[in-house]
């Protein structure tokens, strides 16, 4: 009876595991919206800062323009995000194996075991952006998308002092899944967002090869999901076992014997199943303004050779928004026509501390302490050969910050009272989430080819190691190790304007056997997080793929 209720009403358990993978996301998306530029050169620009947008890799590196400089660069971005689902062999839970997922068999055949397995797919729709002032997730129709970014840097004459801002996103990722997608149980909407819109910098240079730089950004952050949830789980398998065969004799025919000895639970029309759609939330946190400070330095001593670091700062954010859940009628009949139809029922849901009634849904305020993750990063240019030039970094990130998730509630919740008897540290209005990611350290490598004074080649290169652990791998969003390629061409038309035009191509695949996730397909009794996909193998894929070009003047 415990779990049935939990089940019912999981979804601050599920919302978790899926706020946790949305913003697990941050990773994957983590500098691809910034620089085209330092794309095309995997991301190695500490010691080559490029433009306006030094604020952001290296603020020192802004000593290096003279004048009024101003860059503006349009960014076009198409991705797919595929999962595959397949049956092992023996698949089952509790003796169940028609899962529709990799079931092709007619719905309600009245056989518990599948006998036709198919691969079930999963895959993107389309890109979506969560809207602040109309608080809205907004769906853009499918195909690439294109965006603008803009800065701005002005160096007085004769001053060592720059002066700079610019609007960039350092993090933006959203998606969206059509409504039979098996993939909306890990999410039907979902958007994470940081956005810079102002970031004042200023540079300074010490000395004739040393400068320093300093920039403040002031970001809004975002995070949105609209997704379905299910419980395959081996105790709701027990609730499907008792409706349709112990039950099933006595609906419409219940006595006070029965309803005594079976807690009154035959009395509900709908039970709960391992493969039934249990509920639905709709989430959307935010922040408006986030501060952090990005701080760096910039040696050069010779025109061969450069070093840079830079160190960006992390942000405690206080997210905060509204909630939705949406339960199903199994649920519902559950708890309220079948529990509190028999007294039997009512004492066992008194002792466990159940409520009463489940209404249709429950809305409401929620918040989370969020960490913007710290980012430190240092790297060398070096020409090996006066046309060619050889960039190296190597970085770290605190994704060891995300060690836990603590929702907090604005109300009791029944479904924390629950939740608080299997998961340690939950009360009735909050609910801690462990994660255990990790900080990794990365390396990106990139190469520029001066062909002639005005036309430049450039190659890069960016291994992305995951934070996440291999246990905790989920299909929310294809956050495992990632490669990135860069390429693109420098033209000079005159002293004072420059055109980049780049192109880049991310892939990352996953390979998540049955029972190694705890967030996505663990089976068990203790399977008391959320796997939507419990005992199903499972692949991800996903591959991003940005073009687009900067135009640089100075006056």
């Amino acid at each position: 009876m415990k779990m049935s209720y939990l089940k019912g009403k999981r979804c601050a358990l599920a919302a978790a595991v899926c706020l946790s993978g949305s913003a697990a996301q941050a990773q994957l998306a983590q500098n691809l919206s910034v620089d085209l530029r330092s794309l095309s050169l995997g991301n190695a620009v500490t010691a080559d800062p490029p433009g306006v947008n030094a604020i952001h890799f290296n603020p020192a590196g802004l000593t290096k323009i003279n004048g009024l400089q101003l860059d503006v660069q349009l960014l076009m971005a198409d991705f797919s995000i595929e999962s595959e689902f397949s049956a092992p062999k023996g698949f089952n839970v509790f003796g169940y194996s028609d899962d529709p997922v990799v079931c092709d068999d007619a719905e309600n055949d009245g056989e518990r075991l599948c006998s036709n397995f198919r691969i079930g797919r999963s895959s993107v729709k389309g890109v979506g952006l969560y809207l602040p002032i109309l608080d809205k997730f907004v769906k853009l129709p499918p195909g690439p998308i294109a965006a603008p970014t803009a800065g701005i840097a002005y160096k007085p004459p004769g001053s060592r002092f720059t002066f700079a801002t610019a609007a960039y996103a350092p993090m933006i990722a959203g998606l969206y899944r059509s409504p039979d997608d098996p993939g909306t149980f890990m999410g039907k909407e979902v958007a994470l967002e940081r956005i810079t819109y102002l970031s004042p910098s200023v540079a300074y240079k010490l000395t004739d090869d040393l400068s320093v730089g300093l920039s403040v950004g002031m970001s809004y952050q975002a995070i949105t999901l609209n997704t379905d949830f299910r419980g395959p789980n081996e105790l709701i398998g027990v609730f499907r076992l008792l409706d349709e065969d112990v039950c099933a004799p006595f609906k419409g025919n219940a006595n006070i014997v029965t309803d005594l000895l079976l807690f009154g639970i035959c009395n509900a029309e709908e039970s709960l199943g391992p493969f039934k759609k249990l509920a639905a939330l709709d989430v959307s946190m935010q922040q408006t303004l986030s501060p952090t400070y990005n701080l760096g330095v910039l040696w050069e001593p010779n025109d061969s050779f450069a070093w840079g670091a830079v160190y960006q700062s992390g942000s405690n954010m206080r997210l905060k928004g509204k909630y939705k859940i949406t339960y199903e009628k199994g649920a519902r009949e559950l708890i309220n026509n079948g529990l509190q139809s028999s007294i039997t029922g009512q004492i066992l849901g008194a002792i466990l501390g159940l409520p009463t009634y489940m209404p249709a849904k429950e809305e409401g305020l929620m918040s989370m302490n969020l960490t913007y993750p710290a980012h430190f990063q240092t790297g060398i240019k070096y020409k090996v050969i006066p046309p060619l030039q050889i960039n190296f970094d190597i970085g770290w990130t605190d994704y060891g910050a995300w060690d836990a998730f603590k929702f907090e509630f604005d109300r009791q919740l029944a479904v924390l009272q629950i939740a608080r008897l299997l998961v340690p540290g939950t009360t009735p209005t909050t609910l801690n989430f462990p994660l255990g990611f990790s900080s990794p350290w990365s390396w990106g490598v990139g190469i520029e080819y001066s062909h002639t004074n005005r036309l430049k080649f450039r190659l890069g290169y960016e291994p992305r190691k995951s934070a996440i652990p291999l246990n905790k791998r989920n299909a929310l969003a294809p956050i495992n190790d990632a490669q990135m390629f860069g390429t693109g061409i420098g033209y000079k038309f005159d002293r004072d304007t420059d055109l980049d035009l780049t192109l880049m191509h991310l892939r990352s695949r996953d390979d998540i056997p049955a029972n190694s996730s705890s967030l996505l397909n663990n089976t068990g009794v203790n399977n008391l997080v959320y796997n939507p996909f419990a005992g199903l193998d499972v692949k991800t894929r996903a591959v991003v793929n940005i073009m687009g070009l900067v135009y640089r003047t100075r006056w």
